[in-house]
């Protein structure tokens, strides 16, 4: 099945450069590019792709507003993945909280790139677990944490808020089921229940909302 990706970067060369890497892959398809948000919101509307590698920094509609209006339209089915060129960038969890299934560095070696896009198109988030943490850390010690708890996270039992605290701490289902001592399978089916009574799209916009309503703490704490 082939991945249809969008670009959105407003250098032309580096549109160029991903272009190149991307097509040189089997069973990967570039299907347009945009030079700014709003160009790349209508062609994601107008095209369809699977995977949107959106420039965090692009004029008139940044990449953080794009991908809060491709992610909350309905009739999008578009996994965004925003670019940054430094990996402490302040607004990333900003994109991420935006909808963003991650992010990716424009460093990146091109066998990252094509396993992120394929990873992206298959549903799952992008981002290095220490990464994620760290990015996550630095927004709660700067803008607290909410007291008032998201409805869906009192739907939780007992063993899916548990799961959801081991996600948040950046363990994979295979070692989420090491720890909880349960098959891979029955793990996979938790995190899916878990991101349906929070309402989210991912693992990602799973885990800021663990930070952002304090059931996960800085540094680890829970």
């Amino acid at each position: 099945m082939t991945v249809r990706v969008l670009l959105a970067d407003d250098e032309a060369l580096v549109r160029a450069g991903l272009r190149m890497i991307l097509e040189a892959e089997p069973g990967i398809e570039v299907v347009g590019e945009a030079s700014d948000g709003a160009e790349a919101v209508s062609l994601c509307r107008d095209l369809r792709p699977d995977v949107a590698l959106v420039d965090i920094r692009m004029p008139r509609v940044d990449g953080i507003q794009a991908a809060r209006r491709i992610c909350a339209d309905p009739a999008v089915d578009t996994a965004v993945v925003v670019l940054t060129t430094f990996d402490a960038d302040e607004h990333v969890v900003e994109a991420l909280r935006a909808g963003a299934t991650g992010f990716l560095l424009k460093s990146m070696p091109r066998d990252q790139l094509v396993t992120a896009v394929r990873t992206a198109s298959g549903g799952d988030s992008l981002l290095a677990p220490a990464l994620l943490r760290r990015l996550l850390d630095d927004f709660v010690r700067r803008a607290g944490t909410s007291s008032a708890r998201p409805p869906g996270l009192a739907e939780l039992t007992p063993r899916e808020e548990e799961v959801l605290r081991l996600v948040a701490r950046g363990l994979s289902n295979a070692e989420i089921a090491g720890h909880l001592v349960l098959g891979e399978g029955t793990v996979k089916t938790h995190v899916a229940r878990v991101l349906a009574k929070l309402g989210v799209r991912d693992r990602v916009q799973a885990v800021v909302v663990a930070y952002e309503s304090g059931l996960v703490r800085p540094g680890g704490r829970s």
